[in-house]
């Protein structure tokens, strides 16, 4: 692993690009992160209380875990958009912004002035992205609403899990963190078009979070106008294909397996000495091993657990067979291909370094990098309000005085 951040500087892809995130939690916020691990300068801007993910989940000295990771990249200031300063200040920061990410209720921003149609007036080239549970529009619009709602929603719930089991939530910020991935596509495409004409116009972007989840789910729209099938719960099985499961080797220990192509399926018969399913009609298709995974799933399953993992995993990688053992964040620690492309990367803090995921994906000539982490609470007040914005050390000592930063 790296044994620190590579620069404080920016000089990725996005540098000079300027992003105001003032949204909260993690949706918005991640896509404000993945702008800023590829160079842009994002400014968080936060109620004066901070945001409810500074004191979310595990925690060290206090400090969230979850923000130290999402913060990164990013400097804070505080002001209060319930006041009319607190609201003047935003317009200021909005004037040379490209892009603003919030995630209020639908109406809210419009309520204190700084609804889309308001801050284009101000800077027509804005990119504002404007991330909800259910989107700007429709019934469910003004209701309050997080990422475990979009992952029932979606359908997501619905079809994971066993079947004799309920319907099970990922225990992770699925439906935010797929939004996200969304939204930062979505904001490099209004980013492009706005670049590429002459007016450089900028739009909203009007992003929920139950689509993106849904839109991954693949075809099951489909699948139900045309078959009128509903996709139930089948645990680690696929219901399009086999075999697709987890077994457990002899130490306890689990390995999945993916057989989704033939040239697959074929080897992984031949590895467990099972040669002669190759050779079953019912075997050459999906379709046909999909009627039969019980025999199948029998017969791998008897095979790797009469094995250790490095035993299965050794006739796997020989045999060219997609295979591997469920990895515990401990054993990501020390996993050979996580630390050949250093996947987890050590930042330095003020109280001493911190690992966390590595910026992805990976761009030959012009590289992100992790410059910080989640910096304190208004740390950058001073810096951006009298250096970057030119307001007097007063105005400052009296907004701070009254509560508006």
């Amino acid at each position: 692993m790296a044994e620190e951040s590579k620069s404080k500087s920016s000089d990725g892809p996005l540098k000079g690009l300027k992003v105001l995130d003032v949204a909260s939690l993690f949706a918005g916020p991640v896509i404000a992160t993945l702008l800023g691990d590829f160079g842009a300068d994002v400014i968080k801007v936060e109620h004066p209380k901070g945001d409810a993910q500074r004191t979310m989940g595990w925690q060290k000295n206090g400090t969230s875990l979850w923000w130290s990771f999402i913060g990164r990249n990013k400097r804070s200031v505080t002001l209060d958009l319930h006041h009319e300063t607190g609201q003047k200040l935003l317009k200021e920061l909005v004037k040379d912004a490209d892009v603003l990410i919030e995630n209020f209720r639908p109406g809210t921003f419009e309520s204190w002035g700084l609804g889309y149609e308001d801050l284009a007036a101000i800077n027509p080239h804005l990119v504002m992205v404007r991330v909800t549970a259910f989107g700007q529009t429709g019934p469910y619009s003004d209701r309050p609403g997080f990422g475990t709602l979009a992952e029932a929603m979606s359908g997501f719930a619905h079809i994971n899990g066993y079947p004799d089991g309920p319907p099970t939530l990922p225990p992770f910020a699925l439906g935010d963190a797929v939004a996200a991935l969304f939204g930062t596509s979505a904001t490099m495409f209004a980013l492009h078009h706005r670049d590429t004409q002459p007016d450089r116009p900028g739009q909203f972007v009007d992003l929920s979070i139950y689509e993106p989840l849904f839109w991954i789910l693949g075809p099951q729209a489909s699948i139900y106008d045309q078959l009128g099938v509903v996709q139930e719960r089948t645990g680690n099985r696929a219901p399009f294909t086999s075999p697709r499961n987890s077994y457990q080797s002899s130490e306890g220990k689990w390995i999945v397996l993916s057989g989704s192509s033939q040239s697959i399926a074929d080897r992984v018969m031949q590895m467990i000495g099972a040669d002669h399913i190759i050779s079953e009609p019912w075997y050459r298709n999906h379709q046909g091993r999909l009627e039969h995974q019980d025999l199948i799933d029998d017969l791998i399953g008897s095979w790797v657990a009469a094995r250790t993992t490095e035993e299965v995993m050794d006739a796997a990688n020989e045999s060219q067979v997609a295979m591997m053992p469920v990895l515990t964040i401990e054993d990501i620690f020390t996993d050979p291909q996580y630390l050949a492309r250093e996947t987890i990367i050590s930042v330095d803090d003020a109280e001493g370094a911190v690992k966390m995921q590595n910026v992805i994906p990976r761009l030959s000539k012009t590289p992100g990098s992790v410059r910080s982490i989640g910096p304190g609470l208004g740390e950058h007040n001073r810096e951006v309000y009298i250096d970057q914005l030119g307001h007097s050390e007063e105005e400052f000592a009296s907004w701070l005085a009254e509560g508006l930063i």
